[in-house]
């Protein structure tokens, strides 16, 4: 079964209503093209730093849910819908909500793994400054099978991507924002191998690059098949990333290498 993926490597703003005025302009794009399955980067509602994840937070039935819910249904895709910080219970969750082409809801995930790095002679951040960790693996059924979410950070720790896997994921979305210390050295490098190492594809959608902005994201949104083949990637600037998807190529690659099979649950 083929189905086409679209990533919205899309630069977003300190105003929240332009922000969605531009996801949206990208999803009519991606819809007009023939894309099944539409992808919104990380926080792309939101500045990404700290200081703004509480004030721009929402709750599950908020704003910026209920305009990625009308825009799947207008527009007769699935949308992964990126993440946005979540206010639950007073606290703040770097969350992806995802819909079916009726605009139903699929499933959530919060970002389980929250970046707290100090690099010598590169950046620092720390996300629990604000945000809570989530703590489930997130898979949803789609009509062209199952779709591991994940986001960011969470790439970085391949027993999440290998449950999503063994779930029967044959594809893993993943919106993330890399920096530019971690972005050069480590982004497709990681998500090759997370592709390769679980025979899935791997789409992975970043803002747009935004020089002298509160985060500088590094781009470079890509698809990665399951012989860990880059098959689509863009530049740093805005771009709709298009990408043909093959489940049957999935199964072709398991069944010449069968990684999975040859796992020793005995010993690991």
């Amino acid at each position: 079964m083929k189905f086409t993926v679209a990533l919205c490597q899309m630069a977003g703003s300190e105003d929240k209503s332009t922000s969605m005025k531009t996801a949206e302009e990208f999803a009519v794009r991606a819809a007009d093209q023939g894309a099944d399955v539409v992808v919104l980067p990380e926080m792309w509602n939101c500045p990404y730093a700290n200081e703004y994840f509480r004030p721009y937070a929402e709750p599950a039935d908020g704003e910026s849910v209920h305009f990625m819910n009308g825009l799947a249904r207008r527009l007769g895709v699935y949308l992964i819908g990126g993440s946005i910080p979540e206010l639950d219970d007073g606290r703040v969750y770097n969350s992806c909500f995802s819909f079916d082409r009726h605009g139903d809801f699929l499933g959530k995930h919060r970002k389980a793994h929250l970046f707290d790095i100090d690099v010598e002679g590169g950046m620092r951040f720390k996300e629990s400054d604000t945000l809570t960790a989530g703590d489930t693996a997130t898979v949803i059924e789609t009509e062209f099978g199952k779709i591991g979410v994940a986001i960011c950070y969470d790439v970085r720790f391949p027993e999440l991507s290998r449950k999503m896997a063994l779930e029967g994921a044959r594809m893993i979305i993943l919106p993330a924002a890399f920096n530019m210390t971690t972005g050069p050295a480590h982004w497709a490098l990681t998500l090759r191998a997370r592709a390769l190492d679980n025979q899935v594809y791997f789409a992975a959608c970043s803002p747009a690059r935004v020089p002298g902005s509160v985060y500088e994201a590094y781009g470079h949104s890509l698809v990665a098949d399951p012989w860990g083949k880059i098959i689509a990637e863009a530049d740093a600037q805005e771009q709709l990333l298009m990408a043909e998807i093959d489940t049957d190529y999935v199964e072709s690659i398991r069944r010449q290498l069968p990684l999975l099979a040859h796992r020793r649950e005995e010993l690991y």
